[in-house]
């Protein structure tokens, strides 16, 4: 056999086909397989016949020396399918939440109708707000799945229980929880809540949890059973049942967990190519230890807006990957017009931190986008002067009047009264704490600021545009390079679904070519770019 030789193929029915063309079309059909083989000295490809694998020597009409074999690799077949079954999946997919209804109620229907899954964002939403998207999925969905995001509350504990309660109340069987830094009693409540043994003696945990993290160290929370101090607390305050309490000890906090790279919003900047396979192994880790009995699933988050970099998350062992920055420019997005056009001419060097409205105090930050934007430099400001005095009245006279003319457009006691308005309904004991404490109510003011500047960028406040906050990771660059001169550099072509397609045929055709150069077959590059393809025409590839 010569060098490259790795067996021979013999055809049915098909010829085989000589040429370039020929080859990059086989590439693009995922749902079937490739042989390439010598044909006159000349390379030439089929999609069907029969390999012989090995060293045995094959005469006769139709037979080939074969020189590569890549099987079928259908989008539907990416990721782990013991997660596309948990979750009833045609897709290892994740429409990620994003904060203020970003990832809206259209975009989660439009991804469950498609066989993947999205989760409503309901981080800074009342609890109104969220019931009425609660039961506009659950009208609309049916038995198609479909989940709500969960956002730590640090500053505001109550809201994160009356959210649980609604959650529990509404029937809503999964969550997605970030931002957490630690495990909190609402959470668990809404793990915990109805667990039991069916007929067959099995653990039925009715509640899911998809936790998104960074860090190993909450990651190993959320993988490990819930903690017994917080069961304790929520036995004394019967909450939950002895039974309940009992079962606890066999399941985890979360069963799915998405490792959260370097994305838009809460973010510690994790390089994924690192931080994936710590999580991986954590998980194999806790396995081990306590010898759950269903499966844990890792996904991938953060950096995910492109072929490659899906196809690379699946290669280094992803359950599922998650997208989010990329579907905030998508039509669906709860997020106006302006911001769409805006996040479509990002580039990867647009992006930066900025502190946080909910975690503010704390020193948290956000990523988010600084083209066209003056509100990561103002932010950055507030923070600052938060830091450096006691109180609103210590600030040199120059910042002061910056930031009344500039910032609130009104003055600190007129600013104050509006935030004192929105504290009165959500949590008036911050009002309390403010009028004996003038550097949490200096706190409060700024952090309305940073927190109406977010629905400023949703609503598309024009006179606000530059104090928008969009959160934003730089994988908004890539997503834009790659679709440069193909309709979806428009804005107003992305949809939800016609973007995520884009990304799962695209990573199945990257992997067939490294397929093929992993047995030493050389590839053109201009083969090696998959371009964007509208939604009928790949509905066409996969189901032909």
């Amino acid at each position: 056999m010569n060098q490259n030789q790795i067996g021979w193929w013999k055809k049915q029915n098909q010829e085989p086909e000589q040429g370039d063309q020929a080859l990059k079309d086989a590439i693009l059909q995922v749902t079937k397989p490739i042989f390439l083989m010598e044909q006159n000295g000349k390379h030439c490809i089929a999609q069907s016949g029969t390999a012989f694998i090995g060293n045995g020597i094959q005469t006769g009409d139709g037979c080939y020396p074969l020189h590569a074999y890549v099987p079928s690799l259908a989008p539907s077949e990416l990721g782990d399918p013991q997660f596309r079954k948990s979750f009833h999946l045609r897709y290892a997919y994740i429409a990620g939440e994003m904060a203020n209804g970003i990832s809206s109620v259209e975009m989660v229907q439009a991804a469950g109708n498609a066989g993947m899954i999205g989760f409503f964002g309901s981080g800074g939403l009342s609890i109104e707000q969220i019931d009425h998207a609660i039961c506009q999925l659950q009208k609309s969905m049916g038995d198609k799945p479909f989940g709500i995001n969960l956002i730590h509350s640090p500053n505001d504990p109550e809201l994160e229980s009356a959210t649980v309660q609604l959650y529990i109340d509404r029937g809503i069987r999964l969550i997605s929880a970030a931002a957490y830094l630690r495990l909190t009693l609402p959470l668990i409540y809404y793990r915990i809540k109805g667990i039991h043994r069916d007929t067959h003696g099995n653990i039925v945990c009715p509640n899911r949890v998809v936790a998104k993290i960074s860090r190993i160290e909450v990651a190993r929370q959320f993988f490990s059973p819930p903690p017994e101090k917080i069961i304790k607390q929520l036995i004394s305050k019967n909450m939950i049942t002895e039974e309940e309490a009992t079962l606890a000890q066999f399941v985890p906090v979360a069963d799915t967990m998405t490792a959260e790279a370097d994305s838009g919003g809460h973010t510690d900047n994790r390089p994924a190519i690192s931080l994936l396979p710590t999580i991986l192994s954590l998980k194999n880790q806790m396995v081990k230890e306590y010898n759950y009995p269903t499966p844990l699933f890792v996904g991938l988050g953060g950096g995910i807006a492109t072929p490659e970099s899906a196809a690379a998350a699946f290669a280094m062992g992803a359950a599922y990957v998650l997208t989010g920055t990329v579907n905030q420019s998508c039509v669906e997005s709860g997020t106006s017009e302006i911001v769409r056009s805006m996040l479509a001419e990002a580039g990867q060097a647009d992006v930066t931190m900025a502190p946080s409205a909910d975690m503010f105090q704390m020193g948290v930050k956000v990523q988010v986008l600084k083209r066209g934007t003056m509100f990561p430099v103002r932010a950055s400001k507030l923070y600052d002067l938060y830091s450096r005095y006691e109180r609103f009245e210590e600030i040199p006279e120059k910042d002061r009047t910056a930031l009344e003319k500039d910032y609130f457009r009104s003055s600190f006691e007129e600013e104050w009264e509006k935030t004192k308005a929105f504290f009165t309904v959500r949590d008036p004991r911050q009002i309390t704490r403010a009028e004996t404490e003038p550097k949490h109510k200096m706190a409060l003011v700024f952090r309305s600021y940073l927190g109406r500047s977010s629905n400023w960028a949703v609503s598309g406040d024009p006179s606000r545009k530059i104090d928008y906050q969009i959160w934003c990771g730089p994988c908004i660059g890539a997503f834009n390079e790659w679709v440069k001169g193909s309709f979806l550099e428009k804005p107003e072509n992305r949809k939800t679904v016609t973007v995520a397609m884009n990304i799962l045929l695209g990573a199945s055709v990257v992997t067939r070519i490294n397929w093929f150069r992993n047995q030493g077959i050389q590839i053109q590059d201009s083969f090696c770019k998959f371009d964007p393809l509208p939604y009928e025409e790949i509905q066409k590839l996969i189901n032909p």
